[in-house]
């Protein structure tokens, strides 16, 4: 499961958010696209990847749904409830679409193989519907609907990683940006759709990587996010140069790209991260130190269910490697509560682990049965929904004193932080975030600063979510 949200989630989905960017020139183009995306930041990354292969050809990006011919939605089947929030959308778009004549709606993403049918014939919600690896077809596809055929493409792929296209950053900051390097899973955890919606684990060529990171530096990007769903078993045979890139090397030479550029990843599976990595992050002083270490139950049984491949006891080891290696290191985590078959004992053993690892933050969940998983084929659903209600609640309670209580931690120190832009509820005030990945919010005063400075900032305070502090030296 991939998500880096930067507040924690008490729900069993994420909310989706407006993708749009107009063109430097908005004359050019003589129709407009709109892209509304949902879920993990791959989904995001895959517009942009749709954005680029739609400019060229020749349609502009808005921020406006009336004014768009095309509307997609680019779709998360992880929750039930994300599937209910697309749903809506698309009765929402059908009712527009009936006021502008020829404006077209597709479904791109994970839902678009499982329910395919479902949108084109029985529910007749949408004209194009196009999985994650068939974005190359979509102006062929858009032509077919024109024509008033219904389009689709859904065919997964072995070997797509979309390398050679360069993605138009939508409704960017300017200061951060997402790097897929790799697509699929082979990880085939009981309750996750991925392998399924997204196909088998294949990495992208190292070169194409290193060249979209430096072109991002080079155009001003101050920090860039590496994107798989399992990035630790990233691993490219590069026969051009006879070397084997791993994802610590490939780490280390985004790195390399220059100490003014910030490296983020996402997502690590416990089985997978290795001292290589570790290592990497610890000699290098540009990569971030916080990594996403979903650890979905803290119990052995229920893991085992859930084709985790980890007992409690090892993941419980890793975390303290990790905090050998790197001690300063922030760790989240996934945790699903309600599993199928989940007992009070397991249910207070993924408290424990909770506290044993001390998360700076988690994305909390209670089990959502996914179609055509093997927990819904092997397993009953059979915790009462008020029960996997309660035992969220509670994991939640837990997960907001801990975060209380590494915030508190943080008071008195002082942290590099980049500046991603204005804070949200003040306007005089910017926000960034420190290596850690936490949030910090400082006052402007009258420093000449913008978006993508690094300064040092003193933690004065903080709230649960939100570390509060002061510019010390704002000259890097």
């Amino acid at each position: 499961m991939l998500d880096l949200m930067t507040e924690k989630v008490q729900d069993e989905s994420r909310q989706g958010e407006a993708y749009a960017a107009f063109a430097n020139d908005p004359n050019q183009y003589k129709k407009r696209f709109y892209i509304e995306s949902y879920g993990c930041q791959m989904n995001f990354a895959d517009s942009e990847v749709v954005a680029s292969i739609l400019h060229k050809e020749g349609y502009g990006a808005t921020p406006n749904l009336e004014e768009a011919d095309l509307v997609f939605i680019n779709t998360c089947s992880i929750r039930e409830k994300a599937e209910q929030t697309v749903r809506k959308r698309l009765t929402e778009f059908r009712k527009l679409k009936k006021k502008k004549k020829g404006m077209l709606v597709g479904v791109l993403g994970c839902m678009a193989e499982r329910l395919k049918s479902k949108f084109l014939e029985e529910e007749k919600l949408v004209d194009i519907v196009v999985g994650p690896d068939a974005y190359r077809s979509l102006p062929g596809l858009v032509e077919e609907a024109e024509g008033g055929q219904k389009a689709v493409n859904v065919l997964l792929s072995r070997d797509e990683t979309y390398a050679d296209i360069s993605p138009v950053r939508l409704d960017s900051n300017g200061v951060s940006a997402f790097v897929s390097i790799m697509r699929g899973c082979n990880n085939m955890c009981s309750f996750c759709v991925v392998p399924f919606t997204r196909g088998r684990e294949r990495s992208r060529d190292a070169a194409s990587i290193i060249n979209e990171c430096r072109d991002l530096f080079e155009n001003g990007y101050k920090e860039v996010t590496l994107l798989g769903q399992n990035v630790d078993s990233y691993y490219f045979v590069d026969e051009l140069n006879d070397r084997v890139v791993t994802f610590a090397k490939l780490m280390e030479e985004v790195a390399q790209i220059s100490p003014l550029l910030r490296v983020r990843f996402s997502t690590s599976h416990p089985k997978d991260i290795t001292d290589d990595v570790l290592y990497t992050m610890a000699k290098y002083e540009n990569i971030c130190n916080y990594i996403h270490l979903p650890v979905q139950s803290g119990s052995s049984r229920i893991l085992q269910l859930m084709n985790r491949t980890y007992t409690r006891e090892w993941y419980m080891a890793k975390v303290d490697r990790i905090r050998q290696i790197i001690p300063d290191c922030g760790i989240s985590s996934d945790i699903i509560t309600g599993f199928c078959t989940e007992e009070e004992k397991d249910h207070r053993d993924t408290i424990s682990i909770m506290e044993y690892s001390r998360y700076d933050f988690s994305y909390m969940f209670f089990y959502s049965e996914r179609p055509g998983t093997l927990a819904q084929r092997r397993y009953k659903d059979d915790i009462p929904e008020e029960v996997k209600k309660r035992r969220l609640q509670e994991i939640v309670e837990i997960q907001n004193k801990l975060s209380q209580e590494s915030n508190k931690k943080d008071i008195g120190k002082t942290f590099t932080v980049l500046i991603e832009g204005d804070s949200k509820k003040n306007d005089k005030e910017w926000k960034g975030r420190n290596s850690q990945n936490k949030v910090i919010v400082f006052p402007k005063e009258n420093y000449s600063l913008k978006n993508g400075d690094y300064v040092q900032v003193k933690v004065l305070d903080c709230t649960q979510a939100t570390l509060l502090g002061k510019i010390i030296n704002p000259e890097i």
